[in-house]
């Protein structure tokens, strides 16, 4: 069992916070087999709210199993429960750890953003759902504040975390 940690940057412009702390987000990730190295060219959807694949080594099943079509070697990943954090305007230009997964035999490499994502803007202006962020960029109009908000230069990258 390895622990790995999804990394978010961004620059944010009159945004306090931004999340996918809710159970039924989809995190889009590539994946790659520690055992032979295969690395999938498909994206794979992994969603905390869901379990698959519930067996005798797992009564509780997993948020995400598969079988690799190389060396045919079962892994699977989960949500650690209660590790998704919100990325706040403090954090901003910097990479922050906003949810780990307990990855057995699988390692993701890339993620996709997509849809789903929570804005809320500063100053107790309004609060967005359902953000695309996949073209790294997003742009709106608070008009509670009457000011531009928006999310630039979306990034993330992957981290062995320690126990």
């Amino acid at each position: 069992m390895v622990k790995i940690g999804l990394q978010i940057r961004a620059t944010l412009e009159n945004v306090e916070e931004v999340e996918t702390c809710h159970p039924d987000y989809s995190f889009f990730l590539k994946l790659k087999c520690t055992n032979c190295g295969e690395q999938s060219e498909k994206w794979h959807d992994l969603t905390e709210s869901e379990r698959v694949n519930e067996d005798s080594r797992n009564p509780n099943g997993f948020n995400f199993f598969m079988k690799c079509k190389l060396c045919s070697r079962e892994n699977s990943i989960d949500i650690v429960e209660k590790s998704n954090v919100v990325y706040t305007a403090d954090d901003s230009g910097k990479f922050k750890t906003i949810v780990s997964f307990d990855c057995r035999g699988v390692e993701p490499m890339e993620f996709s953003p997509r849809t789903g994502w929570i804005v809320k803007s500063a100053e107790n202006g309004q609060k967005f759902e359902d953000v695309d962020l996949s073209e790294d960029d997003w742009v709106e109009y608070d008009t509670k504040n009457k000011v531009s908000v928006g999310i630039y230069e979306f990034e993330s990258n992957f981290v062995k975390l320690k126990k």
